[in-house]
């Protein structure tokens, strides 16, 4: 198949390559609140209102790239534009979903984390930093639910998935760049148990797939302590061992960034982790910041491109075999481990975020902003959403500062 042509089963006129790039880089400009908005916006582009993709088509997508390792909503806008125009649809319209996102949080990287910022800029970047422990906590609520109804019904499945979920937790509070590790061994072990259950999964089912599952090796390169092939190796993890969403990577991004290289300090992660939930695009667009504190723009733009490159050649590896990937009971039991195990991990990243905060006031409105986020709807008859907890927390966070509240840079 030539990649001028669109994939078998697309829509019966070509879609233009222009077409793409503008709706593309449309959604990526106006993506604010992370994967929920971005599978809404494709949805009524590609389903709804142009008719490019059937119904279920888009969900074998939806649940595709949820099985895989990476970014799911940027994996989805890249499988989408490449049900449309191969190969060079998907390269095009992944890079304009991505790149709008990757500017603005660069631009605001410079500003937040310059040598001797405003005042003002100190205090918008404590008070942020201050509720990301909250949005973590956040996050992982809100998937407990359909993770949950995976094991319903039976009791051995659900003291696994407690199991699963106390193993992520523990480990996203405590073992840094090992949480990945205990997110497979879940993944492998939930595996392990259906096939004793189970009719063995006739040999090809997904062929090609199931190795992407298991993402690479956690022995990396050996890297100096520092410069631009450790920067590589780090963004390489975050974009390809990201199961269960991007928040699930942080405490490895945070103890490389903060510990491992001290490319910068703790508050300074708690900025970054903050930038990348309030600009569009998903929260792996934190490792452009790491990465412009490791080496500045060209540093930044260097980590984006590794850590986004692993869903690209996911998506243009696993496209022709999504629909069975979705049938698949190995992958779908696989995910029914690293799954609760990925919330727990996103669960207990709030713990050594939280140890990041310096100051008592930022500790109370922490407390503020889990109220905003987790109080149920009929007693905070409010819209309320993580973009404006943060925000509301920066304007905070602005005010303490004039008013001669301790802020950390």
């Amino acid at each position: 198949m030539a990649d001028g042509e669109p994939a078998p089963g697309g829509p019966a006129e070509r879609v233009p390559l222009a077409t793409i790039a503008r709706e593309w880089a449309r959604i990526g400009i106006i993506g604010f609140g992370g994967p929920p908005a971005h599978i809404v916006l494709l949805r009524k582009l590609c389903v709804d209102n142009k008719e490019w993709l059937s119904a279920r088509e888009f969900e074998d997508g939806i649940a595709a790239t949820n099985l895989l390792p990476g970014p799911a909503s940027t994996q989805l806008a890249i499988f989408c534009a490449w049900r449309l125009r191969s190969t060079v649809g998907a390269i095009l319209g992944g890079a304009c979903f991505i790149v709008p996102g990757l500017v603005i949080i660069l631009a605001l990287s410079v500003l937040f984390l310059a040598g001797h910022p405003p005042l003002w800029v100190q205090g918008a970047a404590a008070g942020a930093g201050a509720a990301v422990p909250a949005v973590a906590v956040h996050a992982a609520v809100s998937l407990l639910p359909a993770s949950w109804r995976r094991a319903a019904g039976r009791r051995a499945a659900q003291a696994r998935w407690l199991a699963y979920l106390a193993a992520g937790a523990v480990a996203g509070a405590t073992a840094g760049p090992f949480v990945v590790a205990v997110l497979l061994g879940c993944g492998l072990i939930e595996v392990a148990a259906s096939l004793r259950t189970a009719p063995r999964q006739p040999a090809g089912g997904v062929p090609g797939l199931l190795p992407l599952l298991a993402g690479p090796t956690l022995a990396g390169p050996a890297v100096a302590a520092g410069g631009l092939g450790a920067l590589a190796w780090v963004a390489v993890k975050v974009g390809a061992l990201s199961y269960g969403g991007g928040f699930v990577i942080i405490p490895l991004m945070q103890h490389d960034a903060v510990v491992t290289y001290h490319w910068m300090t703790g508050a300074q992660f708690l900025n970054a982790v903050a930038l990348g939930q309030i600009t569009p695009g998903p929260v792996v667009q934190t490792v452009a910041v790491v990465g412009y504190a490791a080496a500045g723009i060209g540093g930044g733009l260097l980590a984006a491109l590794i850590a986004f490159l692993p869903s690209f050649v996911f998506v243009l590896a696993g496209g022709p075999h999504f629909g069975r990937l979705r049938s698949s009971e190995r992958a779908q039991s696989f995910l029914a481990g690293a799954g609760p195990a990925a919330i727990g991990a996103i669960a207990g990243a709030a713990i050594p975020l939280g140890r990041e905060l310096g100051h008592l006031w930022q500790a109370g409105l922490l407390l503020l902003a889990l109220c905003w986020l987790l109080l149920p709807s009929w007693l905070l008859a409010l819209r309320r959403s993580v973009v404006t907890a943060l925000l509301g927390s920066a304007v905070i966070g602005v005010i303490a500062a004039l008013a001669g509240a301790p802020v950390s840079h």
